[in-house]
Formats: structure tokens, C-alpha cells, sequence
């Protein structure tokens, strides 16, 4: 269920932030949304057959969402699609590294371009990707609270740090179950995003 759970979330968070901004309530549930979706592009990249269509299709996803996320919330920046898919590729340059070492300035260097290009979430996007491929367990949660923590001090906002929440909602499922299998028809998953942006966009500028 946890796709659905990001949806929804999703959802409830982009509603709160167009139509209902001083209610900080829709605000706190959306927080759920991005680590799952964070947890599944990792998840993803771990188990694609092949990672080159895996990339394209975010790729084509982030394009075809930039103008309904602009439109929605009136504001030019990269949506989080965008986000994810640097993480992907941050992902894939890692692991053909010949040294561990080599990937801390390839992190920073990334993290400095998406927030340079301001992309949703930005370089926090991009760490709370790696938390899941490096941290297991509670060792994750801890990790994405000190995270959280960070932006916090940086950003002057404590809202984030509902987002915990969901990091331990995974590692619990991951505690009770095998895996994380995406369940339902895939083209809602894919293209929900897009969507409802679009949707959104067109009531608020009715």
C-alpha cells in the first residue's frame, strides 16, 4: 500500500500548499510522501532490468510534469522528478567508481547543481536517496532525523521533520515482509504525478 499512501499524501500536501496554505495540517501529511518515493527510486534502481529505460522514463516524466508544477504553484523551479532522477544518476555514477572515496565529491558537486538549479528538494532529495542505499534498519531512521535536523538548522523549518515518519513506516514493512513490490496498474504510479498537477493548475487558474 505504500504507493498509494505517497498519492494520496502527495496530494493532500499539494492541496494544502495552492488552495489551503495557512493550514499546516495538510502540510505535516504530505511530509509522508517524498521519502517513499525517494525509497522507491532506490528500490527501483536496485531491481530494474535495465537501468537506461529506468532513467529515460523519469527523464520523460520530469518533462512532461515541469509546466502543470510551474503552473500549480506559480513558481519557476525544477519539480521533484527532477530531484529523483539526479539521485538515479548519482546512483549509477557510484557504483562504477573504482574507489568509494570518489563519490563524496561527486555527491557534493551533484547536490551544489540541483540546488543551484533549484530543484525541489534539492540536495536533500538527493541525501535522503542515499540514506536508503547506505543505512538499514533503525540506523535509517536515525540518519534521516539527524538529515532532517540539518535542514532544519538550515532552512529554519521544523516541517520536515514529520517526514521521519514514513522512514519508519519503510523499515518497518521491511521488517514484516519480503520486500517492496508495486502492486496495481503501473501507468498510475508513473504518471499520477503529472496529472494531478495539471489538474490542480487548471482549477486554480479557473
Amino acid at each position: 500500500m505504500m504507493q498509494w499512501i505517497a498519492m494520496l499524501t502527495m496530494l493532500i500536501d499539494h492541496i494544502g500548499a495552492v488552495f489551503f496554505p495557512y493550514m499546516m495540517e495538510l502540510r505535516i501529511i504530505g511530509r509522508i510522501a517524498f521519502p517513499i518515493y525517494a525509497f522507491a527510486v532506490y528500490i527501483g534502481y536496485q531491481h530494474t532490468r535495465n537501468v537506461q529505460k529506468y532513467i529515460w522514463r523519469l527523464f520523460w516524466i520530469a518533462v512532461m510534469s515541469q509546466v502543470p508544477f510551474m503552473a500549480a504553484f506559480n513558481h519557476i523551479s525544477l519539480n521533484v522528478v527532477w530531484t529523483l532522477w539526479s539521485a538515479l544518476l548519482v546512483l549509477l555514477v557510484l557504483d562504477k567508481l573504482p574507489s568509494k572515496l570518489l563519490g563524496i565529491p561527486i555527491v557534493i558537486g551533484a547536490g551544489i547543481v540541483m540546488e543551484w538549479t533549484h530543484m525541489d528538494y534539492g540536495m536533500y532529495g538527493l541525501l535522503l536517496v542515499l540514506l536508503f542505499r547506505y543505512f538499514k534498519g533503525m540506523g535509517l531512521v536515525m540518519a534521516h532525523v539527524i538529515l532532517n535536523v540539518l535542514y532544519m538548522l538550515v532552512y529554519y523549518s521544523s516541517l520536515q521533520m514529520y517526514s521521519a515518519l514514513a522512514t519508519t513506516g519503510i523499515v518497518i514493512a521491511q521488517y514484516y515482509q519480503a520486500g517492496f513490490r508495486l502492486k496495481g496498474p503501473r501507468w498510475i504510479w508513473r504518471y499520477f504525478y503529472p496529472v494531478h498537477l495539471a489538474i490542480i493548475a487548471v482549477i486554480r487558474w479557473i
